[in-house]
């Protein structure tokens, strides 16, 4: 009758095959008896194990208000009022809503924190701890030590996790702007209508926390109110991939094609379409007569070896797809993906870890295309008078390849590569306009296809501008 407590299970895959059996198989056993998994999700998690169990899933709440009453609902009265210094219950809820925030960015992905950390309650509590223990040795007439409340939770409590620079600095600016002798005056909030409450008990928050609004703006965070539109593309784009993922894999569409008849169509589409193989020798040889040890030329002989990759891969994979469509080879589990995937318009995973991102299916072949377009282009005519950046397999490896160059066109003039900075004027120039290589004088590359999200380029005036649309 007592309760079994297993945790961390998925690092024990193969015993629970054998947990399984043996509670399947065992003759008798205690009404009274539980047991209970604890694991990360995983793909290799035993399905049936899954499915005959009841599951529970402990998620961060979402929202300032969510935040907020979960922190509160676990603080007694006691707590409340275990200092009987002023400043105790002000810090207190100010801690609780940097907890709520750190946490809440991490939604908003790279524009949230540029890496995503696993801020969790022993912060909250290692934070609050300090506070409490930094009141009580506190002088009365110098009053809190703000520089070291500040280090403690932006560099320390909550800045011990941070590891980038940029979301330290962040960090530090929570620290500082919330943080302060400002903090405990009446006009003092955190954002418009978000303020440090007044109550002597813990009910007096709660209440307070529950006329709180149900969705934040992003402004609350110190975001710009646009980052929820990415934020909600994602979350769309994420539920509808799960949707697809579930749906039935049925061979028959009803009155029309089958799944089998759709993706085979496409693939004789894709490999009629499809560049053919690089000559690996003719391609060493054209780049001996372009210099094969110019920087630019390695960079370009690495692209093609990519992209000749990407498109062996492709072609095996569309090949050996028709195969197995036809019942002449047995369908493998990538095979089965790539069906599933090219039949939902998806990248199929084989081609994805070797390639890049894009929207569709269609989008992304249509890349391949185009990729593969430049790298003919520049090998059979020469160098390109401007590049297409973005459709590079290594952009960073295209920049300091230039910068190579640079340096060694300048090395009569001292140049060294470790002090050649980058620098980048936008033009007026269309690609249309562009008919040469930047003046010799100058140096350097045209290059083209940059994006900018949530922003726009005024060219008149050579500036940014907002562009996208608010919310």
């Amino acid at each position: 009758g007592g309760w079994l407590l297993l945790q961390n299970c998925h690092l024990g895959l193969e015993f629970l095959s054998e947990l399984m059996d043996t509670i399947t198989t065992a003759e008798s056993m205690s009404e009274g008896f539980r047991t209970w998994i604890t694991t990360e999700a995983h793909p290799e998690f035993p399905i049936n194990l899954l499915q005959s169990s009841i599951k529970y899933t402990n998620e961060p709440p979402q929202g300032v208000k969510a935040g907020l009453k979960r922190t509160y609902s676990a603080i007694t009265q006691d707590h409340l009022e275990v200092s009987n210094m002023p400043q105790w219950k002000p810090l207190l809820y100010a801690v609780a809503f940097l907890h709520t925030t750190v946490q809440e960015r991490r939604k908003f992905g790279p524009l949230g924190w540029n890496i995503p950390y696993e801020f969790n309650q022993a912060d909250f509590a290692a934070s609050v701890q300090f506070v409490q223990n930094h009141l009580d040795d506190m002088d009365i007439k110098r009053g809190v030590n703000w520089s070291c409340v500040r280090y403690m939770l932006g560099e320390v409590q909550y800045g011990g996790r941070v590891t980038d620079d940029l979301d330290k600095t962040l960090l530090n600016t929570y620290a500082r702007v919330w943080f302060g002798e400002h903090m405990f005056h009446e006009k003092f909030c955190f954002y418009k209508d978000y303020v440090i409450p007044k109550g002597k008990t813990v009910e007096d928050y709660l209440q307070y926390i529950e006329q709180l609004p149900s969705i934040d703006t992003p402004e609350v965070f110190g975001l710009h109110r646009n980052a929820d539109i990415t934020y909600q593309t994602n979350l769309a784009n994420e539920t509808l991939s799960t949707i697809v993922s579930i749906q039935p894999k049925d061979s028959s569409t009803g009155g029309g094609e089958t799944r089998e008849a759709v993706v085979q169509r496409l693939a004789d589409e894709m490999l009629e379409k499809l560049p053919p193989d690089y000559n690996l020798h003719e391609v060493k040889a054209q780049l001996q007569k372009m210099g094969a040890v110019e920087p630019m030329n390695i960079f370009l002989r690495q692209e093609i070896d990519r992209m000749q990759n990407v498109i062996s891969r492709v072609r095996t994979t569309l090949t050996d797809l028709k195969l197995a469509i036809d019942g002449t080879i047995i369908m493998s589990e990538e095979l089965r993906d790539a069906l599933d995937s090219m039949y939902d318009a998806r990248i199929p995973k084989l081609w994805f870890r070797i390639s890049w991102e894009s929207s569709t299916l269609g989008f992304w072949f249509t890349e391949l295309l185009e990729r593969n377009q430049q790298f003919s282009s520049w090998l059979q005519d020469g160098r390109p008078n401007q590049f297409w950046m973005t459709g590079f397999f290594n952009p960073q490896g295209f920049l300091t390849a230039m910068r190579q160059e640079t340096t060694r066109m300048n090395l009569a003039k001292g140049w060294a590569l470790d002090s050649v900075v980058l620098h980048n004027e936008v033009t007026k120039m269309m690609k249309e306009d562009v008919t040469g290589p930047p003046p010799a004088d100058i140096g350097g590359v045209y290059i083209h296809g940059l994006f900018l999200e949530g922003a726009g380029w005024d060219r008149r005036n050579s500036k940014l501008v907002e562009s996208a649309p608010k919310v």
